[in-house]
């Protein structure tokens, strides 16, 4: 089964144009997490809306994944420290996503702790989605060819590509595994916009992806 993208239509990154991703490559730095790639345009469910209180929460919210799903980030040591923060929580983003997969709710506190404006939006629809259908994921998906562009000291794009060929829908229900082969639409690039609140958390505020990209391609 082929999963869900976030769709391209409102992501303007005009700074991030000028970047040109490498195909597969990297060194594994691991971290726990995620297999889908995090979208759909904005519709019905829990409200996008984040009050600054909420952005700014005292400490970070931790991230649960069950045992049986892993997101693994490579490129997480760019050796800029500012670079650095922002692939952090680029991941935890990203993170935050596929725990309110897991958990089955739009509503978890890092989801809109780490997602902002238009990319809570699209998050919140990408999870209804799977609620709607009863789904959840299994498996390990690779994050790798991360780039980092800084505009100025609050502002921050990232383009990164997905690789979910190990990761795969799983019906809560029924206990189905789709196991399809995997193909180019196994891979994913994406398009991130991210700003620094008050608080110093780097969230992300727009995202799309295409799938099937050939800058993603092994």
């Amino acid at each position: 089964m082929t999963r869900l993208s976030i769709l391209p239509a409102a992501l303007v990154l005009t700074a991030v144009v000028a970047l040109t991703l490498s195909g597969c490559g990297g060194e594994d730095s691991s971290s726990d997490g995620e297999g889908k790639d995090p979208g759909v345009s904005a519709g019905d469910g829990p409200s996008a809306s984040t009050s600054p209180s909420d952005s700014i929460a005292e400490g970070r919210p931790e991230i649960e994944f069950p045992s049986d799903a892993k997101n693994v980030f490579e490129g997480q040591r760019t050796g800029d420290s500012a670079k650095d923060a922002v692939l952090a929580d680029n991941a935890s983003s990203i993170k935050a996503v596929d725990e309110a997969i897991f958990k089955g709710s739009a509503e978890t506190k890092a989801l809109g702790f780490y997602n902002v404006d238009k990319a809570l939006s699209s998050s919140i629809a990408y999870v209804q989605g799977y609620i709607d259908d009863n789904d959840t994921w299994i498996g390990v998906t690779r994050y790798f060819d991360r780039k980092v562009t800084l505009k100025g000291t609050d502002k921050a794009y990232v383009t990164y590509c997905s690789d979910e060929s190990k990761s795969y829908i799983k019906n809560k229900k029924s206990g189905k595994v789709d196991k399809s082969p995997a193909s180019a639409d196994s891979f994913v690039l994406y398009n991130t916009a991210l700003t620094k609140n008050a608080g110093g958390v780097w969230q992300t505020t727009d995202i799309s992806s295409k799938r099937g990209d050939a800058a993603c391609q092994p």
